[in-house]
């Protein structure tokens, strides 16, 4: 199964793609916020390779479109942790 989810509290929205193999047995968390996004060549040649090997894999952004424009913001530890712990959160709910 693979899909576009949205996690959404307040005014905030991320987009992450949640790709969940037939048996899988744990899920690997890309979070992306510094410049990246789950676009990233790189990460979804890993999260396949995951993928391949049985795990779940959700890449997600820490940011919208617009807040990754500003510089300053793709580094504000502070906001990507809240983000990042509302995934968490997100997670810890799914069965």
């Amino acid at each position: 199964m693979e899909k576009l989810i949205h996690i959404t509290k307040e005014s905030v929205n991320l987009e992450g793609m949640l790709k969940i193999p037939e048996g899988a047995t744990g899920i690997v968390l890309f979070a992306h916020g510094s410049g990246s996004s789950r676009f990233s060549p790189r990460n979804n040649y890993v999260a396949n390779i995951l993928n391949d090997g049985g795990l779940a894999t959700l890449l997600i952004d820490l940011l919208s479109k617009k807040e990754d424009e500003i510089y300053q913001t793709r580094f504000d530890i502070d906001l990507l942790s809240q983000r990042l712990s509302l995934v968490v959160e997100w997670l810890e709910k799914q069965t």
